[in-house]
């Protein structure tokens, strides 16, 4: 071999690891995520997609440098707390928990994986952070209003329905750990309104049916569900058997008088994913969540459904209409 060509080739060979190199697939990047509702429901299926196109945006793409791994639970407790395990063990990068609940059973399994949560309440109150303003540990993110909120929703209640004197608020204990604070500043708002409050646990359909028959043996009254996963869950239920009483129910986001509830008042729970992507963003990029501040929501909708107040009985005040950012007719 002339020395020129032997050159050449051995300036060949010398490039070889550096070609090699240039051509190594990007690293994947690992995403768990506990979405606590059934997968077919309709703030699960958009709050995925919210997900997906916000990561999107910033470079993650599935199958390409991210893989997201969803568990749906379908708003059982117990699957709650085996999904959570069951991600934390895949050792991934990050984790998104959804709700309350979520997130207390992914914090039970680890202190290290950054948690990015959604739609969790009182973070501070719960122990899940040290602060709003500087979490300070292994977890941040986007939470829902505190309590005192839900003593609104009862004045809002009365406005529509004036002639509400009783009102039954229907939760699941055992997956819903706010359920005490709603349910005390709910009934500290009763007495002013010339109301009163039943609270009724309940855990399956059955029980649900049973709490809402009780509640229409008299009359003047109606009903409350708690925001959780389970009756999230067992929203159309709860509706259907609202409907059956003819009982008007206040119900905890816009899908329930979308539904055929009469109304709510609250957040787009959706329009928290894509922020809570870009924490995900930055965390994959080196941000700590003790770093990241916790915020809140900052607009809330009044949702009324007009076809269901004229099958009530109801006549909704004008001014309450005016009021409402959207009207079911």
């Amino acid at each position: 071999m002339k020395r020129r060509d032997f050159i050449a080739v051995l300036g060949g060979a010398a490039a070889w690891p550096l070609a090699g190199h240039a051509q190594q697939p990007e690293r994947v990047r690992r995403v768990g995520a506990l979405m606590p509702w059934l997968e077919k429901d309709p703030v699960a299926q958009a709050s995925v997609k919210a997900f997906a196109q916000a990561l999107g945006a910033f470079g993650w793409v599935e199958g390409r440098n991210i893989r997201i791994d969803y568990r749906f639970a379908s708003g059982d407790p117990t699957l709650i707390t085996t999904y959570a395990a069951e991600l934390v063990g895949m050792s991934p990068d990050a984790i998104l928990a959804c709700t309350t609940p979520g997130l207390a059973a992914v914090r039970q399994q680890t202190r290290t994986i950054p948690i990015v949560f959604v739609i969790a309440r009182d973070p501070v109150g719960q122990g899940f952070v040290q602060s709003l303003a500087r979490p300070g540990g292994n977890i941040t993110g986007f939470n829902s209003t505190d309590a005192a909120f839900k003593g609104k929703w009862l004045q809002l209640f009365k406005d529509v329905a004036p002639r509400i004197t009783r009102v039954t608020v229907i939760f699941n204990p055992d997956i819903n750990p706010i359920a005490a604070s709603d349910n005390r500043e709910i009934e500290a708002a009763a007495p002013s309104l010339g109301m009163t409050v039943t609270l009724a646990p309940v855990h399956d359909d059955l029980g649900i049916e049973e709490a809402i028959a009780a509640q229409a043996r008299q009359p003047g009254g109606g009903l409350i569900a708690l925001p959780d996963p389970f009756t999230a869950a067992h929203r159309d239920a709860i509706i259907a058997a609202a409907s059956r009483h003819g009982l008007p129910l206040f119900g905890p986001s816009e899908l329930w008088p979308k539904a055929g509830a009469l109304m709510s008042y609250w957040y787009h729970e959706v329009d928290l994913f894509p922020p809570a992507a870009s924490y995900i963003d930055r965390i994959l990029k080196g941000a700590s969540p003790a770093d990241l501040p916790v915020q809140q929501p900052t607009k809330y909708s009044l949702v009324i459904n007009l076809k269901t107040a004229k099958a009530l009985g109801l006549t909704v005040p004008p001014g309450m209409l005016d009021l409402a950012d959207e009207v079911i007719e």
